[in-house]
């Protein structure tokens, strides 16, 4: 199996030392006052008993009825225990199939999330997210940083990749702090050296690999997009770079299958215009030297394989075997765009050499690590992007607290209509019941 293309992102894990110290204190990430917990238990609940709050679901599923998003977010609002998040989790799958499945409100999301990380069930969490089609996690930026952060701060780096794969997903990198923390996060997944193969075969887990490999290219791509620095070119060129990799080995069908990506092949040639954007670029952006270093060994991979390949065809040819039929020819046909694609790899190869020269005359290759970079990043900028964020949460609480209370007064309203209702008709009853009564007699 050739060597991972990411071998030379470890080095970062090195530099990293050199940067103030801090950085050793991990002081560049989310602050105590962002995952302060203190506005959000400041708003307004409803004690209930889970045990009865669950009996009254279960009921009221067993007769086919839906139930409220109140009644759902009153139980996740009152879990207390680890063992509640479990039991709770049972019940946000059956709201998720019923009637009532749209009407998941994003405070009893935010609430939810909160009680994971509350009571050590970030696991549960993390599985209802990326499950979010079964249960109906739909975050939104805020939640998101908290859950990543988390991760993040105990340097579980795959699982906080995992956190920003759904953001990607979701297409959530509005706030710069979710940009900054996602770029973070990917940048010391990359370090740990993480083997992104992708494989003829189509064991599962080759499919996993690969689906992994095709994940993080598209956050790279997509989060890097959104800063327009060194930081986020590099991230660009090398998300490009693996979706290519993906692209020339499988064909463009595996590399959008599931993401918001560009339908379009040319992702090789979509990393090199991220070079000559640069080259060509005024300022003072420019690309980290091991981002061009790893792109580079991903394209002599790739030149490999590619002779390995054609020689193996060579051979089969030679040995006059046919099995070429009507199924052939049609995947031939079909695979004839995907071909040609794959036959630009020299020129790619070439112009990427022309344009690393290029770079490095013009003094545009940055001599820190990925890592480093994305790292600065964060120290920078991140407690500036902190401040905006918790005055919209606070406006957002608030907001959440309004609805909240008309929800549950359109509620009481309707229980009271009903029991009203309820009244009349057994008068009503009553009343002819009498009348019957008295017309006999």
């Amino acid at each position: 199996m050739a060597a991972s293309v990411l071998k030379r992102c470890v080095t970062a894990a090195v530099k990293v030392k050199c940067l103030s110290p801090s950085l050793s204190a991990r002081r560049w990430l989310l602050s105590a006052a962002y995952t302060d917990t203190k506005v959000w238990e400041a708003r307004e609940t409803e004690a209930q008993n889970l045990a009865v709050l669950a009996a009254d679901m279960d009921r009221i599923y067993e007769k086919n009825l839906p139930v409220s998003s109140l009644t759902m977010s009153r139980f996740i609002d009152n879990i207390s225990s680890k063992e509640e998040v479990d039991q709770t989790e049972y019940y946000l799958y059956k709201f998720r199939h019923s009637p009532n499945c749209w009407y998941l409100r994003d405070w009893t999301v935010h609430s939810w999330i909160r009680q994971c990380l509350k009571y050590e069930s970030r696991e549960k969490a993390l599985h209802t997210l990326r499950n979010k089609v079964q249960y109906g996690i739909f975050p939104d930026d805020f939640t998101f940083n908290l859950l990543m952060d988390s991760y993040i701060k105990d340097k579980d780096f795959k699982s906080a990749c995992s956190v920003v794969e759904e953001v990607m997903l979701q297409e959530a990198f509005d706030l710069p702090s979710t940009q900054i923390l996602s770029l973070y996060a990917l940048g010391s997944y990359l370090a740990t050296k993480p083997q992104l193969t992708v494989s003829e075969t189509t064991t599962t887990a080759a499919a996993l690999e690969e689906a992994e490999g095709r994940a993080l290219g598209a956050s790279l791509l997509i989060c890097g997009l959104q800063q327009d620095n060194t930081s986020g070119l590099s991230a660009q060129l090398l998300g490009n770079a693996l979706l290519g990799k993906l692209e020339h080995l499988k064909g463009i069908h595996a590399v959008f299958k599931g993401m918001p990506l560009y339908w379009e092949r040319g992702y090789l040639d979509r990393a090199l215009a991220v070079m000559e954007r640069v080259a060509a670029a005024p300022g003072d952006a420019k690309l980290s030297k091991d981002t061009l270093d790893n792109v580079n060994d991903l394209l002599q991979e790739l030149s490999s394989t590619s002779t390995s390949t054609s020689a193996a065809t060579s051979d089969t040819d030679s040995s006059g075997e046919e099995s070429g039929g009507e199924e052939d020819k049609k995947a031939e046909a079909v695979d004839e765009k995907d071909e040609a694609e794959k036959a630009k790899l020299p020129q790619y190869i070439s112009r990427f050499k022309e344009l690393s020269s290029q770079l490095e005359s013009q003094g545009k290759v940055e001599a820190a690590s990925f890592q480093d970079l994305v790292t600065a990043l964060a120290q920078q900028n991140l407690a500036a992007a902190e401040t905006l964020d918790l005055e919209q949460y606070q406006s957002r609480v608030q907001a959440w607290d309004a609805e909240k209370r008309q929800l549950s007064q359109r509620e009481k309203e309707m229980r009271e209509k009903g029991a009203q209702e309820k009244r009349e008709r057994l008068a009503a009853r009553a009343a002819a019941k009498r009348k019957a009564s008295l017309s006999v007699n």
